[in-house]
Order: C-alpha cells, then structure tokens, then sequence
C-alpha cells in the first residue's frame, strides 16, 4: 500500500484532487484531512491499514492540489459535505466507509448525519463528530440534504445556453415569469442576456 495513483474530479471551478491506495475493486474508504492539511495526511496511516481496501483520501478545494474556489467565495463545511458528495459520485461509490481526520472528521460526521444510507463506517481521528441540537435536527437535515442534492442535480444537468433570438429571448422569460410586462421584460433584457453571432 505505500504505492498511489493520482486522482482529479472535475468540479464547476476546476477539480477535486485526491490520491488512492490499495486495489480499487477493494472495500471503498474515503479518508477527509483536517483543516490547513491536504490527503498527505494519510501516507504514513494507510500502509498499516488492512490491504484489502481502496482507500482514496481527497483534498479538499482550496486545499492540496484540489482547485480554489472562486475569488471572494467562503469555505463552508457544508460545502465540504458537498465535495464529498462529488467524489462518491464520480466513483460511482453508493456505500463506503468515511474516516476523517480533525476538521475531516466533523465534514464525516456532518456527512453521515445527512447520508446515512452512504455510510457502513465512520472513524474518526482527534474529532467527536457532528453535533446538533435535538430539536433543531430534522428541519436541519431535511433543509441540507434538500440543497445539496438540488445543487448536484443542476450541475449534472448544466448545458451551454442556448442562443435565441431578441424576442424569442423575451418571449422566453415572460414564459418563465408571469408577472413581467413585455417592456418590463425588455428592460431586464438588455442586463440579463448577452448578444453573440448565434443570438
């Protein structure tokens, strides 16, 4: 297990960056850094851990060779959870262990509360995990797992816009926006839609 491959997830701002061990038709274990580390973390553990597992240990965007994110875009732990999500996507992982070290550990944690189903595992290293208020806990888990799976479902359906013509354009948004007047339309236009060669 001291050998690894190099892994890159693509992502809307550049990509997820991660690196694997062991024989990827192993158990799958996905292993999260701490915070101001990278997947590094894990190249002294891995090699004493049990040969029969694909560990992938992912850096986190912004972290390792993960891309940043976009000038001026904070970086939230729920957006970690996110990025998780991305990557056991990518693998096509539908169940998996989740080890996570430190800040790791809570982006597990936080994972496994909204992902239950994803999960048979949870180790965590110098972390306790994610805590919530009881009576905050169901409005919380149905109000996240809601935008993360929303947020996923538009990137896998991201398409390059359509090209229309002046008023098939406004044509379309009074379509999608009952309220609007054509000259109200119009007016939003000339800011909302950009005018190229095609439309």
């Amino acid at each position: 297990l001291g050998m690894f491959s190099e892994l890159k997830f693509p992502v809307p701002w550049g990509h997820v960056a991660a690196k694997a061990w062991g024989p990827s038709d192993g158990h799958p274990v996905l292993c999260l850094h701490g915070w101001l580390d990278n997947a590094n973390t894990f190249d002294k553990l891995i090699p004493l851990l049990p040969r029969d597992c694909y560990y992938v240990a992912m850096d986190f965007s912004g972290h390792g060779l993960s891309s940043h994110r976009p000038a001026g875009s904070p970086y939230h732990f729920l957006d970690y959870v996110t990025d998780v999500r991305r990557v056991a996507a990518a693998l096509q992982w539908r169940r998996f262990t989740l080890m996570g070290h430190s800040m790791g550990g809570s982006v597990a944690g936080m994972f496994c509360f909204l992902y239950p189903e994803m999960v048979d595992k949870l180790i965590l290293l110098e972390n306790l995990g994610f805590l919530l208020a009881p009576e905050d806990t169901e409005a919380w888990l149905k109000s996240k797992r809601m935008v993360i799976d929303r947020l996923l479902s538009l990137e896998a359906k991201q398409q390059t816009p359509k090209a229309r013509s002046p008023e098939a354009a406004l044509q379309r948004l009074l379509e999608a926006n009952r309220h609007l007047t054509a000259e109200g339309g119009a007016i939003l236009l000339q800011r909302g839609a950009t005018e190229t060669p095609a439309g």
